[in-house]
């Protein structure tokens, strides 16, 4: 690095580019996107591929996946092309068994927008229980984070007058009851934490003014945030309040009716929930207790009253090993569900409390097989079977469970050659086909295969390749993310089929350090200052590819988003010769000021803080923004980002596009003006977008 000079914290000449609407940057960003749709778009070929994802998108035929509230009906949002914002709406299950089932619709949100002149993007609901007359509608101006909030009568099917209302905030709201709700949201200086989520939580009554309402819990404004929640099961009502320290470390208290917090006693980095009179309890670092050594991604249960009285009988109900990790975990009215990763392949099993512990029992921790007790917790043993409707073939998922109600389940099996199909089940009952996704491509001749590639540091990294198996030196696509321990798992998706598989390209998807693929340790394993780890288990995974003779760097493309986008710019400043052609969405560039735009102070557990020395040096090693130099090649590359994404900062986009075209390399980039930070609002929005990012893949790959 010697004499040659490179961008730092101090001399950055395209830091005007932060301003999200200054005349400037939005003069920049109309020159860019215009060049970009110029060079990508306008013929027939890319029209066709518009129009071919947009079937995909808008296909009556889709699934339309259900929820359940506790009242027995079956909830969804749905878009289609007649419908582009969508309908709120619930049906019976009856109906929804039927072929083309009547629905109830609750809210249209093209009519609201229409009539209320605002770009509206559903950004969820929460309906009050019991009852399920009322519920609070979160909407979003453009697909931003921050939300406004209006309750919602289902019965009359208007916004409530007088009702709970909250302005455009990143808002935690929580029904107590019909008359009460937790809020947590921007009223003004030292209301809100560094990283814009609530810092305060008040208990506000129906008609009266929310600045007056009863301040109940109160974060620091260094926290990620602070937070409510309200638990109104009969015989086992409750309610929480907690600060998020920071992305992993959380620390909780149940209030008692004189308004005292009692602590949860359990790690702060442990997750953990309460079903009826159970507490589980999931570590991410080791934890002793009572005497015993608990590893990171255990689950363990015990009874959550006798717990907070000090009583530490804790059952494991799951314990990990160097190739199995715990996904999830969802409760029915009377079981448990677990879902395991062994090598990336989703496993589903029941865990049931079956009675009274024999007095001479012994106890079994750790994994047993199926039909074997998983162990014995307050004088009950766990008994644990295979789950009914599993399929050995496809990653089979819980699309949801009811536990005020039963112990039905919704589950759905997919692979990335397999549409999904969503079955109804009841734990120890018979389990039924209720859906089907239809077939938006031709996989034959197409087949999935699992390879390891071996890392820097010798590590065995899967990775998934999809595509004719008979090909070679073939347009490749190489996916990942590595992060957060978001693992990535097998599905069927149409757009890729129809624009990239059925055109004779194959699809990879790598499983590196920092997604949860192998549980906490596998996460832990490139977080902070291991961060690099990641970025050469994605280079393995791409040399590798090229070894086995699947591609060549040439025609090897690699995509990414949001923390992704940060993996593609690593790549991109350090591997540029593996790869041809890089697709960065919304993606986090400069780790020197990551953490002062928008939320990026909530990520410095992930990543570091830049202000600290220490953490500074080893960001400044690989932060993209800050690694481009002069005289190198780089592939080319598109970044395609949001005006309106309130998470990460287009700025991170824009900077790096700017600073690669002034040293002449080949640069793409579109800014969508709405989307959030999922870059589009809409289905025709998603189409262009999709269609701009294949056409931008073809074209530099060298696809027929």
């Amino acid at each position: 690095m010697a004499g040659v000079t490179l961008i730092d914290e101090g001399d950055d000449p395209y830091r005007w580019l932060e301003e999200l609407d200054g005349a400037d940057a939005a003069g920049w960003v109309r020159e860019r996107n215009a060049a970009t749709v110029a060079a990508l778009t306008g013929d027939d070929a890319f029209d066709a591929w518009q129009a071919e994802i947009r079937q995909v998108l808008d296909a009556d035929d889709r699934i339309p996946y259900p929820g359940w509230r506790g009242d027995g009906f079956y909830y969804g949002f749905w878009r289609d092309a007649a419908h582009p914002r969508g309908l709120w709406r619930r049906t019976t299950l009856a109906e929804y068994r039927r072929p083309e089932p009547a629905w109830d619709v609750l809210l249209d949100l093209d009519a609201l927008a229409a009539a209320e002149d605002e770009n509206w993007v559903w950004g969820g609901v929460a309906v009050l229980k019991p009852g399920h007359r009322r519920c609070l509608v979160s909407l979003s101006r453009g697909g931003t984070d921050a939300v406004v909030v209006r309750e919602y009568d289902l019965d009359t099917r208007v916004f409530v007058a007088d009702g709970f209302t909250l302005d455009e905030a990143k808002s935690d709201v929580t029904w107590i009851d019909a008359d009460r709700i937790y809020v947590g949201t921007d009223l003004g200086p030292g209301s809100l934490t560094t990283s814009g989520y609530p810092r305060v939580i008040r208990r506000w009554r129906r008609g009266t003014p929310l600045a007056e309402a009863e301040i109940v819990y109160e974060g620091q404004v260094d926290d990620v945030s602070a937070y409510a929640s309200h638990d109104p099961t009969p015989g086992f009502v409750r309610d929480f309040v907690g600060r998020s320290l920071d992305f992993y470390r959380t620390r909780s208290f149940l209030l008692t009716p004189d308004g005292g917090q009692v602590p949860i006693p359990v790690p702060d980095d442990a997750r953990w929930d309460v079903h009826r009179e159970w507490l589980l309890i999931r570590p991410r670092t080791p934890w002793e207790v009572a005497g015993v050594t608990h590893p990171a991604g255990a689950l363990l249960v015990a009874r959550f009253d006798d717990f907070l009285a000090g009583d530490r009988d804790l059952t494991v109900l799951f314990e990990p090993d160097e190739r199995t990790a715990l996904s999830y975990h969802v409760w029915t009215r009377h079981h448990l569900i677990l879902a395991t990763l062994v090598d990336v392949r989703r496993r589903l099993e029941v865990l049931t409390p079956d009675g009274p512990e024999p007095l001479d029992g012994p106890e079994s921790p750790g994994g047993p097989g199926p039909g074997d007790d998983a162990g014995s917790s307050g004088g009950v043993r766990w008994r644990r079977e295979p789950l009914a409707g599993v399929s050995a073939d496809d990653d089979t998922w819980i699309v949801d469970t009811d536990p005020d109600l039963g112990d039905d389940y919704l589950i759905a099996s997919t692979g990335y050659l397999r549409p999904a199909t969503l079955r109804l089940g009841r734990i120890g009952g018979a389990v039924e086909i209720l859906k089907q996704e239809p077939t938006f491509f031709d996989a034959t001749g197409l087949t999935v295969r699992q390879f390891f590639a071996t890392s820097a540091d010798g590590t065995r990294v899967p990775y998934s390749v999809v595509g004719d198996p008979t090909a070679s030196a073939g347009p490749t696509l190489l996916t990942g993310y590595g992060g957060f321990e978001i693992s990535l798992t097998p599905h069927y998706d149409g757009v890729l089929g129809r624009a990239w598989l059925a055109r004779g390209g194959s699809y990879v998807v790598a499983n590196i350090r920092g997604g949860g693929e192998y549980g906490p340790q596998w996460h832990r394993a490139a977080l902070r200052g291991n961060r690099p780890r990641a970025y050469e288990d994605f280079a393995a995974v791409a040399a590798d590819l090229v070894a086995r003779g699947i591609t060549t760097p040439q025609r090897l493309g690699i995509e990414g988003g949001s923390n992704g986008g940060l993996l593609m710019g690593a790549m991109l400043t350090r591997y540029p010769t593996l790869v041809g052609a890089v697709v960065a969405n919304v993606p986090l560039l400069d780790m020197r000021r990551y953490h002062q735009l928008l939320a990026g102070a909530s990520w410095m557990a992930e990543y570091g803080d830049p202000d600290d020395p220490a953490d500074w040096a080893y960001l400044r090693d690989y932060s993209p923004y800050h690694n481009v130099r002069p005289g190198v090649t780089y592939p080319p590359v598109l970044f395609v980002t949001s005006t309106r994404d309130d998470r990460v900062h287009p700025g991170h986009a824009r900077k790096m596009a700017a600073l690669l075209r002034a040293q002449g390399h080949d640069v793409a980039y579109y800014e969508n003006v709405e989307g959030g930070h999922g870059a589009a609002s809409n289905n025709a929005q998603r189409a262009f977008l999709s269609a701009l990012t294949w056409r931008f893949l073809w074209q530099r790959l060298g696809g027929r």
